[in-house]
């Protein structure tokens, strides 16, 4: 007789239908998640280099691990080591005050000596190049219009190596330095691996934007620096909160841990320094450029959702509710409260000194009729020149030769000139037989085949994001998105193409990630792999040469002019 009852491996006829969406979504790329045990979904493993290669390379079996231990910090400190030494030589030169040096490095050499900034003569600068102790520091407090932080960091630099070009120069390429370890430990945590890691740094290190603000005095390399810090505590944190989750789901008999819905909605995940840790460099970012509170708002944001995402995967059924429950109130406060305290501490020469600019508004000035007389007269000054601050930042309308919108940026249309001049054969080191005579030039110039790769890795990590889910990349194109899309909000401003050196290392980031996929999948073929990594090579080795091309232009070498004018490849750069 034969069976009428349908087949295990078919669907019955009562059955409902498989979802239509994604059969649809195959077609633009979608693929379902692959099945790994929990474990591992909430605390990937590091990857490990195929074990055919330790034979190859002659590793005893014994010496594969501690290899891998030692190297998780050998390649990042070797990366940094290059991006140090390749920013501090000749840090000095050019021996003069480029582009906005001439607002900071005076700022901050009158902040870190007296704790306010003062009112510098128009003509100083020449004189401070002469001879720096000739000059008197201003007692009159000056109207800055940034927080104190950037030029606290300078000051310190001037401090230890006196107010000359390499003194306020020191700390800017110091945080430069160790931005690029910072990015390689970073990218190895995020991605599980230490040569991804080690790959996002050595492009940090050799991108020209980069370069260039590291060896600047300037505050938005200051600015990236905390930016990154604070998403590196917030990885580190993330990491932990799932390692504590995982530890507390049941293991069956078999040693497998499984979900639990009454763990992962109720379970209190305890003290988490890191986060707060991450609310310091927040408001240390804040307290550099009002920008770093955009990235506040997206950073917390970001680890709420993953504090969303660990819940569900260890089995929360309404995980958004178990976390408006359990870790909202806590994000919040290790976040927001942290960072604005640490911002009021930030402002604390000019709060003591009580000689700062309008450090006296609300007791001597127009605040003295107020309808908060209990708010303190330092903090109600200080309200009142923020928001005469802001006031000057949303109208700063006036145009500049070098001025670009942010469209522009990620294709590098619009680079800023720090310093420039035309020499004539025969002076200022350039050699009397040179037709055309020679250029010296530092300018801020994203090394252009790392932006332009950067465009598609933008575009891969998106679509990662919305059709593999990968957290990862969403992770890198909230921080990109924190440190660009801002400024579109106010295009009619002046603003400058190096504004976006504090999203860079993210970018180098999504570059590594698209190398990762050029490399090809663990299970690939040897074929496949081959392939992955020449193709990955010559990216690498081609982002470096151009690195090495425009290298000149980035450091105020004396060049023939015809090199020069070689590259200029938009005219737009000129």
């Amino acid at each position: 007789m034969t069976s009428t009852a349908p087949s295990p491996l078919k669907r019955g006829d009562d059955d409902p239908p498989p979802p239509a969406w994604p059969a649809r979504l195959r077609r633009f790329g979608y693929a379902p998640r692959a099945e790994t045990g929990l474990r591992e979904r909430l605390v990937p493993p590091y990857a490990r280099p195929s074990e055919r290669l330790w034979p190859v390379l002659g590793v005893p079996a014994h010496r594969v691990g501690p290899l891998l231990r030692i190297s998780a910090w050998a390649g990042p400190l070797l990366v940094a080591l290059f991006a140090g030494v390749i920013r501090f030589w000749n840090l000095g030169k050019p021996n003069a005050v480029i582009f906005d040096e001439t607002y900071y490095a005076k700022d901050a050499w009158a902040l870190i000596n007296q704790g306010y900034e003062g009112h510098w003569p128009k003509d100083v600068d020449k004189r401070i190049l002469a001879d720096p102790s000739a000059v008197p520091i201003p007692a009159d407090p000056g109207y800055v219009v940034h927080p104190p932080v950037g030029k606290w960091v300078i000051g310190l630099g001037e401090k230890l190596f006196g107010f000359e070009p390499f003194g306020w120069r020191f700390m800017v390429a110091l945080l430069g330095t160790l931005s690029v370890l910072m990015i390689c430990r970073i990218g190895r945590r995020l991605f599980r691996s230490t040569f991804l890691g080690c790959v996002a740094g050595l492009l940090l290190a050799v991108d020209g934007l980069h370069f260039v603000m590291s060896r600047t005095a300037l505050l938005d390399l200051v600015l990236m620096f905390f930016v990154v810090a604070a998403f590196g505590c917030l990885l580190i944190d993330r990491d932990r909160a799932r390692a504590r989750l995982a530890a507390a789901l049941p293991v069956d008999d078999e040693g497998v841990t499984r979900p639990d819905a009454v763990t992962a909605a109720t379970l209190r995940l305890g003290a988490r320094p890191w986060r707060i840790a991450a609310g310091v460099m927040l408001g240390l970012a804040a307290g550099t450029k009002w920008n770093g509170l955009y990235v506040m708002a997206a950073f917390g944001l970001l680890t709420v959702l993953w504090d969303v995402g660990a819940r569900k995967t260890a089995g929360a059924v309404s995980p958004y509710r178990a976390v408006l429950r359990r870790d909202l109130v806590p994000a919040f406060v290790a976040t927001v409260p942290v960072a604005l305290a640490t911002y009021l501490v930030t402002w604390s020469g000019w709060i003591f000194t009580d000689r700062g600019h309008l450090r006296n508004w609300a007791s001597t000035g127009g605040g003295r009729d107020t309808a908060w007389p209990f708010v303190p007269d330092w903090l109600r000054s200080l309200w009142h020149y923020e928001a005469e601050v802001y006031e000057f930042h949303v109208n700063l309308t006036s145009g500049h030769t070098y001025e670009s919108n942010p469209w522009s940026w990620i294709v590098m249309g619009r680079p800023v000139s720090y310093y420039y001049k035309d020499l004539k054969p025969g002076s200022g080191g350039c050699a009397a037989d040179t037709p055309g005579g020679c250029a010296s030039e530092v300018l801020a110039l994203g090394t252009p085949l790392l932006w332009w790769a950067g465009c598609a890795a933008l575009v891969y990590v998106v679509w990662r994001w919305l059709f593999r889910r990968d957290w990862r990349a969403g992770a890198i194109a909230c921080a990109i998105a924190a440190g660009w899309v801002p400024w579109f909000f106010y295009q009619e401003r002046t603003i400058f193409v190096f504004y976006a050196v504090v999203f860079v290392p993210f970018l180098c980031l999504a570059i590594a990630m698209l190398v990762g996929a050029i490399l090809g999948p663990p299970g690939a073929s040897e074929t496949r792999r081959a392939v992955g990594a020449i193709g990955a090579g010559v990216l690498v080795l081609l982002i470096l040469w151009n690195f090495v091309y425009f290298h000149p232009l980035y450091t105020g070498t004396v060049i023939p002019m015809s090199e020069w004018q070689d590259r200029m490849w938009l005219d737009t750069w000129v």
